[in-house]
């Protein structure tokens, strides 16, 4: 026994005298370093909230709507009651209901807040305290309600009723009992990557979408055609517009017609004013530059029923920002922004016609800074000398009333 414990010891001391250290010194100082830049990081890059703010998106939301009415109207753009009224329109129909998170009134409240100022996807997840996917998420859903509410809310016009406001102003019952709506263009900022800008370059040599609308006298969208290059003029959207099925322009019945400027072709339905001609109402102001021809006084009158659309257009762009300064979106969600901001505009115009922003602009006389039409070239073809026939004999009809020599 005393052999095998002596034999046992020997092992052992001869098995530790082989083992030889796996680091040495300087391998040591080495992991050392290592766990110290990893224990400095960690203390530089701890986990917290960033978003911690005083208030809350759902706190925010209930503070201004219950705040002062200039305070919601500077945010969203409307008044308070119509900013409820459209939560609970929507969520009745059931395009948007309230997620775990985010209620129904906070989602249209992270919409409106991006499209009426010039707000970036950050500049929302600081108002709002949430993170930039979930700005992102919500403003896509609301978008997609937003285009569910269009297209019960931009509708083309009863072309067997005269508007109001034609049969309520006599120098436009007696000589446009038969128009039905104006149509123009206008041009809304687009950003396009730079190798795709030059065909949406437009005349001021910014990147452009040609939005093409029809609109009643009360200032309301009846019909959109969205997300043309800026390049296009609008005689081709409409030729476009014409000639697509899908998109089921509403033709005039014989007899009605659409008014539009001389950037349009004359022909059955759209009636144009007289070509080199003073047209403009700025070119009217001041008793010395009255209209002095039946043609001149035709094209006041034209422009002044015509001016509805370019008013239209002047009080859309006022109230979302997003028209003249448009986020880094997909082009196809881009032309979507255009059709949602016309259908809340429609929607506010609505629910409140003395709008402060209506107000601004619902003076028919208010005139607009003129854009350079693109004139078409005379073409004589039988659909116009139609409309040309047309044209003289309601500015005959305009001269008699007024004591002015007849166009021969």
């Amino acid at each position: 026994m005393e052999g095998d414990e002596s034999s046992m010891c020997s092992d052992q001391v001869a098995t530790g005298e082989s083992v030889e250290p796996i680091f040495d010194d300087f391998d040591i100082d080495i992991m050392i370093a290592w766990l110290s830049m990893v224990t400095v990081d960690m203390s530089l890059h701890s986990r917290e909230p960033i978003r911690d703010g005083i208030l809350s998106g759902p706190e925010w939301i209930i503070e201004v709507l219950q705040g002062h009415s200039d305070r919601i109207y500077e945010s969203f753009r409307m008044e308070r009651y119509i900013f409820l009224n459209l939560c609970d329109l929507i969520k009745a129909r059931g395009w948007l209901k309230d997620s775990r998170y985010i209620k129904v009134d906070e989602q249209i409240g992270i919409f409106l807040f991006m499209i009426c100022h010039k707000n970036s996807n950050r500049t929302l997840c600081e108002r709002f305290q949430r993170s930039g996917q979930t700005i992102s998420k919500y403003f896509t859903i609301v978008l997609q309600a937003v285009l569910k509410l269009a297209k019960e809310i931009i509708v083309p016009p009863s072309f067997d009723v005269v508007p109001n406001e034609i049969l309520m102003d006599p120098n436009h019952k007696l000589h446009f009992k038969d128009c039905v709506d104006a149509i123009d263009g206008t041009h809304v900022h687009a950003s396009i990557p730079l190798s795709k800008q030059i065909p949406f370059r437009g005349r001021k040599g910014g990147t452009t979408q040609n939005v093409m609308s029809v609109c009643s006298f009360d200032m309301k969208f009846t019909f959109m055609y969205v997300g043309w290059e800026g390049s296009a003029n609008d005689c081709r959207v409409l030729s476009a517009a014409l000639e697509t099925p899908r998109l089921e322009f509403p033709r005039p019945p014989l007899g009605k017609y659409y008014v539009v400027d001389s950037g349009y072709a004359s022909m059955p339905g759209f009636l144009t004013p007289f070509r080199h001609e003073r047209y403009h109402l700025n070119e009217y102001r001041g008793r010395a530059r009255r209209p002095r021809t039946a043609r001149e006084l035709f094209n006041y009158r034209h422009s002044s029923l015509r001016n509805v659309i370019e008013r239209s257009f002047a009080a859309l762009k006022n109230r979302f920002f997003i028209l003249k300064h448009m986020l880094a979106f997909a082009s196809r969600k881009q032309a979507h922004v255009v059709i949602a901001c016309c259908a809340i505009h429609n929607y506010i115009c609505d629910q409140d016609r003395r709008d402060r922003n209506f107000s601004l602009y619902g003076d028919p006389k208010y005139s607009c800074e003129p854009v350079q039409d693109e004139v078409v070239g005379d073409i004589s073809t039988e659909e116009e000398i139609e409309m040309n026939m047309l044209r003289k004999n309601i500015a005959n009809k305009m001269a008699r009333d007024h004591n002015m020599p007849e166009i021969p």
